[in-house]
């Protein structure tokens, strides 16, 4: 029987093609991460990935393996939840911010359901602050949300580092206001870029101003101007811009999970330990 935690490596190498997201996405690191893949091709005695020094790729027989590791992985939940979790049940709400409904956080929840068959479960998509106040006031069991750090309360997932992002070959004119792509205020991102951008003396633009994270991506592939993400959340058809691009640096961003303590303690704690097991609610965008 293959490894399940070298499994999920696997799957998580194979979906983002990334050593580097894929350690972000499980919340390892990216020896461990390399190790597990190892000792997994050692085990099945073929090589399941080719990579180089910038792309990864699936062999055919990683093709194999990874529709093989869906199915160990989901029987492997399913048991532990026939004999664990099945006999929980009521109605959870639960909020999410728009970028992280984009991650892995749906393939959680559709699992959590199927181990949780009997949770009626209720998904609310805003913004962080909205969350949080429907959580204060009881509107919502739990959420997943994103928050300065240090000014937030809740269970910290997450602590990742705003980066600069933009299309791959994305060239700069020094000679000319930097193109930025923004959320509408009030916005974290937008905040943390547009003061950084004035304390370092750069002058800038506002090409794109949306409301979500798909008018972000949108912009953002289109070639459009920069935008501002948590580096677990870059898409993978997007890049960091280097330090010698020669934009100042924004910080942190917590990604934290809220709970509120008047609701049914079992099913909120059933999961948040799925998101928390996990470490897996990363790869896209940050207000």
């Amino acid at each position: 029987m293959y490894n399940p935690e070298h499994l999920r490596s696997f799957l998580a190498v194979s979906e983002s093609l990334s050593f580097t997201r894929a350690a972000a996405a499980l919340g390892i690191r990216q020896p461990t991460v390399s190790q597990h893949i190892r000792k997994l091709e050692d085990e099945v005695g073929r090589p399941l990935l080719v990579r180089d020094t910038r792309t990864v790729a699936l062999t055919a027989d990683g093709e194999a393996m990874a529709r093989f590791a869906r199915t160990i992985i989901a029987a492997n939940e399913a048991a532990v939840g026939h004999f664990t979790g099945s006999e929980l049940s009521g109605r959870l709400r639960f909020g999410v911010t728009d970028d992280l409904a984009l991650t892995p956080v749906p393939k959680i929840l559709r699992e959590f359901r199927r181990l949780y068959p009997q949770i009626v479960l209720e998904l609310t998509v805003s913004q962080s602050l909205t969350l949080q106040r429907r959580v204060e006031s009881g509107h919502l069991d739990a959420a997943f949300v994103k928050y300065a750090p240090g000014e937030g309360h809740g269970r910290l997932v997450q602590r990742d580092p705003l980066v600069w992002a933009a299309v791959e070959d994305a060239r700069l004119d020094r000679n000319r206001p930097l193109p930025l792509i923004v959320y509408h205020a009030p916005s974290m991102s937008r905040s943390r870029g547009v003061q950084a951008l004035e304390a370092a003396g750069i002058p800038y633009r506002i090409s794109c101003t949306v409301r979500g994270v798909n008018g972000v991506l949108a912009a953002a592939r289109a070639g459009l101007g920069v935008a501002i993400f948590a580096r677990s959340l870059v898409p993978a058809d997007l890049v960091e811009l280097p330090a010698d691009a020669g934009l100042p640096e924004l910080g942190e961003t917590d990604l934290v999970l809220l709970t509120n303590p008047h609701s049914a303690g079992d099913a909120v704690e059933a999961l948040t330990s799925a998101i928390l097991s996990r470490r897996n609610p990363i790869r896209n965008i940050a207000h």
